[in-house]
């Protein structure tokens, strides 16, 4: 009767495989409530809906013992919605978001929908993870996580988190090797390299296709979440909203702002 009560969203979409592998973990421990997309949001970001409906329509995907819902907008609306509204007149113990299809290390962490839900429940003041693995498959391979997931979700429960601070946690893609452990580090300096590939479609109107690489500036740092996944350990970055630079306000203060 007193299980805590864990809220999952996802930005790959209620039907994705990564959601299904994380509710089968956080069930075993609390009594879990789901709100996610309808379809892929993924790279949407921490958008919100403001100028359309959002709609939400009860669900039976998760079968008996899973209150389960899909919505028509974003994962940052999914936790809105949950926390304003479906569960308005209960107290959340846990907002996870995931397991998405791809790793949100490094600068990916800004792009994520996954992560945007993670954090959109940490602005919430409510102690919240977004789980990725470094697999884009439809059909990865999530086993390999379930432990640790496990593990890292009772762990928050119980100690809690530091006020508005998410949890970004990343995963190996699956091997013949166990993941070697968890390290807590720090976010990797590095950035997406775009290519557009520039197209025309069967009415000759040109579109564009993007591509692109990472670029890592600090390979081999071990204190990054990216030196984790290429040497198979799953990485924890705490997150926070707060993106003020400290260091340059002091810097920027000097400056001869005056309009004259």
């Amino acid at each position: 009767m007193n299980k805590p009560l864990i809220l999952v969203t996802n930005d790959d979409g209620i039907t994705s495989k990564g959601i299904a592998a994380l509710v089968s973990v956080v069930k075993e421990i609390g009594e879990v409530v789901v709100l996610a997309p309808d379809s892929p949001n993924s790279g949407m970001g921490h958008a919100i809906t403001v100028d359309s409906t959002i709609h939400i329509k009860k669900s039976n995907i998760f079968g008996e013992g899973v209150e389960a819902y899909e919505c028509s907008g974003t994962p940052a609306d999914c936790v809105k919605l949950a926390k304003h509204q479906l569960l308005k007149d209960r107290t959340i113990n846990l907002v996870v978001s995931g397991i998405n299809h791809g790793h949100n290390a490094s600068i990916s962490v800004i792009y994520s929908g996954t992560m945007a839900a993670a954090r959109e429940g940490s602005i919430e003041g409510i102690p919240a993870i977004g789980f990725s693995i470094d697999d884009f498959r439809y059909d990865a391979d999530f086993e390999h996580t379930l432990p640790f997931i496990q593990k890292i979700c009772e762990t928050t429960i119980s100690n809690g988190l530091p006020a508005h601070r998410a949890l970004n946690v990343n995963f190996p893609k699956a091997s013949k090797e166990p993941i070697k452990g968890i390290k807590v580090v720090r976010q990797t300096n590095g950035y997406w390299k775009e290519e557009f590939d520039a197209r025309t479609d069967p009415h000759g109107r040109p579109y564009f296709w993007m591509g692109g690489e990472f670029i890592n500036h600090e390979p081999g740092n071990e204190e990054t979440d990216m030196w984790c996944l290429d040497n198979n350990y799953a990485s924890v970055v705490p997150c926070q909203t707060d993106l003020t630079d400290y260091e340059s306000i002091e810097k920027l203060s000097e400056w001869d702002l005056k309009v004259k």
